[in-house]
């Protein structure tokens, strides 16, 4: 447990720990200064907005799965002016300092804000992404917050309930749109949405007011995003822009399933990693295409595990349905054969082996009908066999495992490999999402006084994802540039540590002070040093 106590000898002990990292890397990107820049330091205040922002990236890199309202307390044991700066107190970083810099966050625009920062994070880490990627995602929204009929005119976010990509459709929640550059996974993007925001709709506004000032900033030659982005309105507002994309293509488009029904093994081409693939030009929205239709042998296994499963729960769904079909009653035989003739359009899985109309009299009167009586009318049933079709089951069996990738790029440069790797560092983005909502960063739900000030947190949020994206950029190709190695958790010598495993290994550094001494830094090991010492002066500055 750390400690923050002073014996009676005048020693005082605090805890630093990999924190110096990430203050080593707000400073050497110039975070602080940045903040400043555009919200100027109020006289009165001891913590300047910058100063406060730094603090809440440390507390959110802290790992220590505390929440903001927590904020004094987590620096209760930390070297603050180490850390953040001159003259900086545990006790100048109080509530009112971290609501007072959300605020300001809020009025400067979060979004155009860290739009700037992160690109001059990119020219300052020296970044050439050739493709930037696009996806969403929500955080749960704790307590009420009063709605004002005035916020569907203004640009506040509506904390609402939406659809609950984390199944808890109960409660309020709010959208993080993220664009990530495709070499570090640094967001170059961000924008907070309200909850009940639509995927494609959110994609389609990035597509027509966003995309040329995130290309001209980031030099990308590609956009990059999944099944939500091939919509007409976005494709054709990138075709307009001459903007190159790689997206997945629907399956809810009639020339895609038709296309990978059309797929024979002869017409596909080995790749690396199990995948197989073909090109068909595609002229979805009027834009000119490609598809690259993709099998992947691993996606096959495991969707023909469940496809067996899947068919026979379809084939006793049907086969009740055509039991249901024969007891009905028609009143001309036209109408049965025209029920049967929509009910078998509707059949996925079986098909009508054989089928007949009965025709059953009806007479009129109570009792048995008289001899040589003649009915006042017929009503016809159906009745007939309903069988697996085994020719459809076949085709399912071969789709399994297909997708198609499209992009715009007919240049004949693009290689199959070359798109599905591009499409496939989607990764980066949704690793991030997935670093956002770990139960050691802050926390996946989120709760505030205003949604002003979570629309600025989840800026909060998204930088110190961009710290830990850059930090573990610089420790990779540091370690690389010097022929340097650290050890993996099976300690065997590595130059692609993740930031989360050296954070884990920083674990432990004090900064150690008696009296009016000067401070200290002790219990430092090797393996920490050599991450210290590729880093730079800077880093060793800190650590000293």
């Amino acid at each position: 447990m750390a400690i923050s106590t002073t014996s009676l000898s005048g020693l005082t002990i605090k805890r630093m720990d990999h924190l110096g990292l990430v203050s080593g890397m707000c400073r050497e990107l110039g975070i602080a200064k940045m903040i400043d820049a555009v919200i100027p330091k109020n006289n009165e205040h001891k913590v300047t907005h910058g100063e406060a922002f730094v603090a809440m990236l440390l507390n959110g890199l802290g790992f220590h799965s505390r929440t903001l309202h927590m904020f004094a307390d987590f620096f209760a044991d930390k070297p603050t002016e180490r850390l953040i700066g001159p003259g900086v107190q545990a006790k100048h970083l109080n509530d009112d300092v971290l609501g007072r810099c959300l605020d300001a966050l809020y009025e400067a625009d979060v979004s155009s804000l860290y739009q700037v920062m992160a690109e001059r994070v990119v020219d300052t880490l020296g970044l050439a992404s050739n493709a930037v990627h696009l996806d969403i995602t929500s955080f749960h929204v704790d307590g009420e917050y009063a709605v004002d009929e005035q916020d569907s005119e203004t640009k506040r976010i509506e904390l609402v309930k939406g659809y609950s990509r984390d199944h808890r459709p109960e409660l309020n929640q709010v959208i993080l749109e993220l664009i990530c550059e495709n070499q570090a996974g640094i967001p170059v993007y961000m924008q907070a949405l309200s909850g009940n925001t639509n995927d494609q709709k959110a994609f389609a506004e990035v597509t027509r007011h966003h995309i040329q000032c995130l290309k001209a900033a980031q030099q990308c030659r590609y956009f990059v995003a999944d099944a939500a982005l091939y919509t007409e309105e976005s494709i054709t507002a990138l075709a307009t822009q001459n903007q190159l994309f790689i997206s997945r293509v629907p399956m809810t488009i009639k020339d895609a399933r038709q296309h990978v029904s059309n797929v024979t093994e002869a017409s596909l081409t080995a790749m690396s990693n199990g995948y197989h693939g073909c090109w068909v030009d595609a002229d979805y929205a009027g834009v000119k295409q490609k598809w690259l239709i993709l099998r992947s042998e691993q996606a096959t296994k495991r969707e023909q595990q469940t496809l067996a499963r899947n068919l026979l729960k379809s084939s006793e769904k049907e086969h009740k349905q055509f039991i249901k079909l024969c007891k009905q009653r028609f009143a001309c035989q036209t109408d049965a054969e025209t029920a049967m003739k929509v009910f078998s359009k509707t059949l996925k899985t079986t098909r009508i082996s054989e089928f007949d109309c009965i025709a059953h009299p009806v007479f009129l009167g109570k009792g048995r009908p008289k001899k040589g009586q003649q009915p006042a009318y017929y009503e016809y049933q159906l009745d007939g066999l309903i069988a697996t079709c085994l020719d459809k089951v076949g085709i399912a069996q071969a789709q399994t495992g297909m997708f198609i990738l499209a992009t715009n790029d007919c240049s004949g440069e693009l290689s199959m490999q070359t798109l599905l790797d591009t499409y496939k560092s989607q990764q980066h983005v949704e690793r991030g999402f997935r670093f956002l909502k770990s139960p050691e960063f802050l926390t996946s739900s989120l709760f505030l006084k205003k949604p002003e000030r979570i629309e600025a947190l989840l800026m909060v949020m998204t930088c110190s994802l961009m710290i830990y994206a850059a930090l573990e950029h610089r420790i990779r190709t540091s370690l690389k540039e010097r022929q340097q190695y650290f050890p993996d958790m099976k300690k065997k010598p590595s130059q692609k540590p993740t930031a989360r495993w050296v954070f884990l290994c920083f674990s432990g550094i004090h900064e150690v002070s008696i009296g009016d001494s000067p401070p200290v830094i002790t219990d430092k090991q090797e393996r920490q040093q050599v991450i210290i010492d590729v880093l730079g002066t800077l880093y060793q500055e800190i650590y000293f």
